[in-house]
């Protein structure tokens, strides 16, 4: 059975149309990468997903469950999502063990006291998201890419099949990027952990680990599929409504945008 399974999903708004007939699937196993400009759906797509906005028609599926005949409150606590909204509502004064231990109740400024089992489940996915050092720091102590890490283990702490990172890189420094990044591709290979969705514009940011991607233009399925068939310079110059050339060295991808007067820049 899929993890994820989308049939057909248009959403309007008034007069605007922010998805048009997408489909896609997401299997076990697969990690994706769903890949567009400011304005293509990205947003819009994983909003349906959590439940956020209505599709106006078509069916979506999520770990089985059918959007509409299934309680999608519920559902939300076996998909994890780590995005920049969640991030900006965590209280400062919140140790990382806390915020981590908060996943599995899906509270956000948690109160009370911990059980003492999932204390030592927050103890252990620390170490696992290599954040043993900070489980005594406060949230206001912590870089931005440390608040991923532990944002990323709040998600797992309720186990979740499916982990969505909405843009996870907006607002880390290059060296704090890469140093994120190359902990996702770990996390992507451990055996039994779930399958990644990475939502984002920038083709720097797919790691070896992601088998598929998605590509949203204007609302609509571009292209999906392997990776390596999936980008190319083509495919991302439609996507991007630019010249693009799209290059790949050491497992890792870059874009450069080429103007009318040929020159470049690196994306």
């Amino acid at each position: 059975m899929p993890l994820l399974e989308v049939s057909d999903i248009t959403i309007r708004r008034g007069r605007t149309l922010l998805l048009d007939g997408v489909s896609w699937k997401v299997e076990a196993g697969e990690h994706w990468v769903v890949l567009g400009a400011n304005g293509s759906g990205k947003t819009s797509l994983l909003s349906a997903l959590t439940g956020y906005l209505t599709p106006t028609s078509g069916r979506m599926r999520l770990l089985g469950e059918e959007f509409g005949n299934s309680d999608w409150r519920a559902l939300r606590l076996r998909v994890g999502l780590v995005s920049s909204s969640i991030r900006q509502l965590m209280p400062d004064h919140e140790p990382a063990l806390i915020t981590v231990a908060s996943g599995r109740y899906a509270m956000i400024d948690f109160w009370g006291d911990p059980r003492r089992e999932d204390r030592a489940r927050a103890r252990r996915i620390l170490r696992q998201i290599e954040c043993a050092a900070l489980a005594d720091r406060p949230w206001i102590y912590l870089s931005q890419g440390e608040r991923q890490r532990v944002l990323i283990g709040r998600a797992l702490m309720a186990r979740p099949r499916l982990l969505i990172l909405d843009e996870p890189c907006a607002g880390l420094d290059p060296a704090a990027r890469e140093q994120f990044l190359h902990f996702l591709d770990r996390l992507g290979r451990r055996r039994g952990g779930p399958a990644l969705i990475l939502v984002t514009h920038h083709v720097e940011e797919i790691m070896p680990v992601f088998t598929h991607a998605l590509v949203l233009r204007r609302g609509k399925v571009q292209t999906q599929g392997p990776t390596r068939a999936a980008l190319t310079s083509a495919t991302l110059s439609r996507a991007f409504d630019s010249n693009a050339i799209l290059r790949k060295r050491q497992s890792r991808y870059s874009l450069s945008i080429r103007s009318n007067t040929h020159s470049q820049r690196v994306c």
